[in-house]
């Protein structure tokens, strides 16, 4: 089982165990994380699941579609290159951590 870490704007971290299969939005609305709003539900139509992966991580995963990577032109928060949205991101089964920043706002 891999441990998503949710480190949050205020500096602290939130662990929270995933299940396989799970987005790392699941698990962030799951473990009641601060500051990912996720009002679509896992659609991929708000962007306020925005988070930044952290550049360890990033190479884990595939890179953002055409549809994610048009949401993410929208976030509030600064896009970076490692920007996406966690809705879209299924949590590794083969790591024991995985790791996000939350931005300071989503909206």
């Amino acid at each position: 089982m891999t441990e998503v870490i949710f480190h949050l704007p205020d500096g602290s971290a939130r662990s929270v165990a995933a299940k396989s299969g799970q987005t790392v939005m699941q698990v962030a609305v799951q473990g009641n994380v601060r500051g990912i709003d996720a009002e679509c539900g896992g659609a991929c139509a708000c962007a306020t699941c925005h988070v930044y992966v952290e550049p360890e991580y990033v190479g884990l995963i595939p890179p953002a579609n055409e549809e994610e990577s048009e949401m993410l032109d929208g976030v509030a928060a600064e896009r970076r290159p490692n920007s996406r949205l966690a809705c879209q991101i299924t949590v590794p089964d083969d790591v024991e951590t995985f790791g996000v920043d939350v931005p300071e706002c989503q909206f």
